[in-house]
């Protein structure tokens, strides 16, 4: 029997990942717009956790099913962790993506430290009496120019993973699922899942 919940998101891009990832193990995901959902989130400035349960709550408002809420940034070491919990927003004041990683290649233009990290907050809803918070991350270094590839989405063409050689948006999807700060998060859904008895794969 598979396990239904709603991934509180309105990214496509997102769904899909996060679909990739627990489709092998019996559970259905449904995005927002699979519910005709169009909710407009307001996150605050404290952190990852607390925006994942914001947006959890607001979607437990609609359906009584298990949600996953997720909030994720773009820590970069020289500019002082930005935009880190900003990330998501960042991009809208830009006006896209590329923009946002064309300011970030400007801000670190001359900069010999280019440490950044990815990390993911999950919080899962209406399993318990209690919001649950999973939390995964990934070091990396941030290119120098944007790397284009087939997949990805968001920071991913200036993400670059070292031991890879590669940005996560030139790795395969099947490659990114297996390191990525979400699917690192992911991972400690399904032991949560798998050890309480409501999936068996």
């Amino acid at each position: 029997m598979n396990y239904e919940i709603i991934l509180a998101t309105n990214n496509k891009g997102k769904v899909k990942e996060v679909r990739d990832v627990l489709a092998p193990h019996g559970i259905i995901v449904y995005g927002l717009s699979d519910l005709n959902l169009d909710i407009d989130f307001i996150e605050g400035d404290g952190s990852y956790l607390e925006n994942a349960a914001i947006k959890a709550k607001e979607v437990s408002k609609y359906t009584s099913y298990p949600i996953l809420a997720d909030d994720s940034g773009l820590e970069i070491e020289a500019l002082d962790n930005r935009p880190g919990v900003h990330s998501s927003r960042y991009m809208k004041e830009c006006g896209s993506n590329i923009k946002a990683m064309e300011q970030i290649l400007s801000d670190l233009e001359g900069s010999k430290n280019r440490k950044a990290k990815f990390i993911c907050t999950m919080c899962l809803y209406n399993v318990e009496d209690k919001p649950l918070y999973f939390t995964g991350e990934i070091e990396g270094e941030i290119a120098g120019e944007i790397h284009n590839g087939e997949n990805g989405f968001g920071y991913d063409p200036i993400f670059l993973v070292k031991e890879k050689g590669m940005t996560f948006s030139e790795l395969s999807e099947e490659e990114k699922n297996k390191i990525s700060h979400r699917a690192r998060a992911l991972t400690k859904v399904l032991t949560y899942l798998r050890i309480n008895g409501l999936i068996s794969k």
